[in-house]
């Protein structure tokens, strides 16, 4: 693997010591290690961790293969708690040595449910120098495909349990500009459900003002109202960029790479990171992250914006993680003009005096992609660099930006420059709307609330018929709106987002039937149908994210998600009325305000039982069980199963999970791989009906509940991708 332009053009940046160079260059042709970390709530994450330590560390500590030695797993040293693990093994031996066979069956169950997220070491770094806090508002600007953003998740959930999931006050917003990879960072996001959660499709560079409730004053004549801008805690910008860091596991980049790459991604890199510093609040901070080596991706982009906002400054960061080898950002580069690794012009100016009036306008090279005048001064030391031979990783740069301490009217000077900013964009595409004098948003999100004023280029805007609604709005103390609501952008097509009162019918009904104490935050649950009718599905939001989704146009927003579906209706057995119940990934969600004097509990051997047969009778049960379960009715409930020793498994804490009884027996409501995940965390083996059926449909019986897409109870097990866990979900390189 050789790249004669890769060699040319790094050399020519002095990014590695020459005596280095050499350990630089064969640590790239080496497979990058197989990495991954514990994901969930910190009990969670610690019983499984102590179950790698105890277990497979052991287990896999002598193996021998063909006569070589296989090294076991090993911690990722400056990882927090011990959290993170790394091995180097060849497919062959995950494949055909029967210890390590087991030990990646374990890992690939764990990472399907969510409990092990396969990501490289390096990709780890950004959230952990962002130091979230549960109370934090927090953007990832671009944040697809979503390990870094359940890390933030992880961190905004700091003091869930191990059954219970805490209801944050602040909030993560998770932004892509790709739908598709939007609605898989959804999917991902499953894996931890948050009622503090939001998913947006927008271009990062022109994110648009988020809008909280109106603040009233009341002055001596009249009564004003002015609309309050979300600023956020904590900014993570981890761009799209050439991604050459990523050469040890993307190989391709070997034969494509070239230096123009980094060139013309610089502009967008640096209007995200611009984008971002307006958005932040006073305390705030911001960590800008790639996975490419090359300056004018990284230091270039960081000293551009430095220089168009001089309130903010690099952060020195290395006290933290102390065992995190790094080397510190460079303070000159020399940017290539062609493919040819032309570094002979030392400056902007030298280069533009070379060219044509024409070719300026056309050449793609700016003054900011060459080191400022000040480099020395912007202290781009702070910025870090990881190598692949310093710890065996992948090439990576992260640097910390917060602003300089200011005078105490900060915050409104911030918000001020936040809604003054410029966006560059084309003249034709800006757009304006004086948003003084709309009334608060009415309940139902699908009807228009305030609209944001950032401009967006690349949201459809109408601004007449805008103009005309506000208006409207502002002339009336209450509008009824009739037909349909005019949207800020109609080619949105997500559902809305509609609140129900605390008093719906169909509200109260389920939160009687699922015996909800009245700590229930039943004004946050949101539908998604354009009726507003609750119909199936409740979502739960916590207040913040409720506030944003009724003050702002959820189609301007490109709002693809909010908060955490949490119960569902379920389509009961002949007979039999359909009643709601609560969701396998929505329980920690809902179990805090569930009447614990409802929770059956039950003894760790009925748990071997649900698993092995999918739809036990009542009566297969001993008593006590058998009794209390017969005797309640048909529906949704929660079964505690305690601690406790079944042969040679041992259950080292409660353990919590939805069921659901027809007439004649009971079935476990959680997805046949959260099923195998479990077994084989608990009995060390797939003990599960998918796992022996090999595939096989289990026939389902009439009295029995019917699936309705929301759990997978009635087919088989899938054939898993011996691979699977080789491959990580990727950082954001360009494509």
């Amino acid at each position: 693997m050789k790249n004669e332009r890769f060699t040319s053009y790094y050399k020519a940046q002095h990014i590695i010591p020459e005596e280095e160079w050499d350990q630089f260059m064969e640590a790239l042709r080496r497979p990058l290690p197989t990495t991954f970390r514990i994901a969930g709530s910190r009990e969670i994450a610690h019983a499984l961790n102590d179950s790698i330590k105890k277990t497979y560390v052991p287990l896999l500590s002598d193996v021998v293969f063909e006569g070589d030695v296989v090294p076991p797993p090993s911690r990722i040293p400056w990882y927090p708690e011990d959290l993170a693990w790394q091995f180097n093994v060849s497919k062959k031996v995950l494949r055909k040595q029967q210890a390590f066979k087991k030990f990646h069956s374990f890992l690939v169950h764990e990472t399907e449910v969510g409990n092990i997220s396969r990501q490289e070491a390096v990709s780890m770094l950004p959230p952990l120098f962002l130091d979230v806090q549960p109370h934090h508002k927090v953007v990832d600007m671009c944040a697809a495909p979503g390990s870094k953003t359940a890390q933030l998740l992880e961190a905004l959930h700091a003091q869930d349990t191990a059954t219970a999931t805490s209801i944050p006050p602040g909030l993560l917003i998770a932004n892509d500009s790709d739908s598709k990879r939007a609605h898989l960072l959804i999917h991902q996001s499953a894996r931890l459900p948050s009622p503090a959660f939001m998913v947006t499709n927008l271009d990062a560079s022109i994110f648009p003002i988020i809008r909280l409730p109106v603040a009233t004053t009341e002055p001596r004549r009249g009564i004003k109202k002015s609309s309050n801008q979300l600023l956020f805690d904590r900014i993570l910008c981890d761009v799209p960029c050439s991604g050459d860091g990523t050469l040890r596991k993307n190989i391709g980049i070997w034969k494509r790479w070239q230096p123009m790459d980094g060139n013309g991604l610089h502009s967008l890199q640096t209007r995200i990171l611009q984008r971002a510093m307006r958005m932040l609040e006073p305390d705030g901070r911001i960590v800008y992250s790639t996975c490419s080596l090359n300056p004018v991706e990284n230091e270039a982009v960081i000293a551009a914006a430095l220089n168009s906002n001089p309130d903010f400054q690099l952060i020195d960061v290395s006290a933290q993680l102390p065992e995190l080898v790094r080397r510190p950002g460079i303070s000159s580069w020399a940017p290539t003009v062609n493919r040819t690794i032309n570094t002979t012009f030392k400056t902007w100016d030298a280069y533009n005096e070379t060219l044509t009036e024409e070719q300026r306008a056309d050449s793609k090279m700016s003054e900011t992609h060459w080191p400022p005048i000040n480099a020395e001064s912007l202290q781009l030391q702070y910025c870090m660099r990881i190598y692949p031979h310093l710890q065996d990783t992948g090439g990576f740069f992260v640097a910390v930006l917060e602003r300089k301490p200011r005078q105490s009217n900060a915050s409104a000077a911030v918000k001020r420059d936040a809604e003054e900013a410029e966006i560059t964009v084309p003249e034709a595409k800006k757009f304006k709307l004086d948003l003084v004098g709309l009334p608060e948003p009415q309940q139902s999100a699908s009807f228009p609330p305030t609209p944001m004023s950032e401009d967006d280029s690349s949201r459809p805007l109408i601004s007449d018929t805008l103009e005309a609604d506000v208006q409207a709005v502002s002339d009336t103390k209450k509008t009824t709106f009739k037909g349909k609501p005019k949207l800020s952008d109609p080619s949105f097509k997500e559902m809305p987002y509609t609140f129900l009162e605390p008093n719906d019918p169909t509200l109260l009904s389920c939160i009687d039937q699922l015996n909800l104490t009245t700590s229930f935050p039943s004004s946050n649950v949101l539908v998604r149908n354009p009726a507003g009718d609750a119909v199936r599905s409740f979502y739960l939001t916590n207040d913040l994210v409720k506030a944003v989704v009724l003050n702002n146009d959820y189609t301007r927003m490109r709002l693809m998600t909010s908060g955490t579906k949490v119960i569902t209706k379920q389509e009961a057995g002949r007979g039999l009325e359909a009643q709601f119940r609560v969701l396998g990934e929505g329980l920690p969600v809902v179990l805090p305000y569930i009447d614990p004097s409802v929770i059956l509990d039950t003894e760790f051997a009925t748990l071997k039982t649900l698993l092995i047969t999918y739809y036990p009778l009542c009566a297969s049960f001993s008593d006590p069980f058998r009794s209390v379960i017969e005797n309640r009715s048909p529906g949704s409930h929660i079964v505690r199963f305690s601690t406790g020793q079944s042969n040679d498994s041992t259950l080292s804490q409660d353990l919590l999970l939805p069921l659901w009884k027809s007439n004649v027996s009971v079935t476990l409501m959680i997805d046949k791989k959260a099923k195998s995940a479990l077994s084989l965390r608990l009995f060390g083996e797939d003990i599960t009906t998918a796992a022996r059926d090999g595939g096989k449909k289990v026939p389902q019986i009439s009295q029995l509940p019917r699936n309705t897409g929301d759990v997978v109870v009635d087919e088989g097990a899938d054939n898993e991708d011996e691979d699977a866990i080789l491959e990580d979900e990727g950082d954001n390189e360009a494509e």
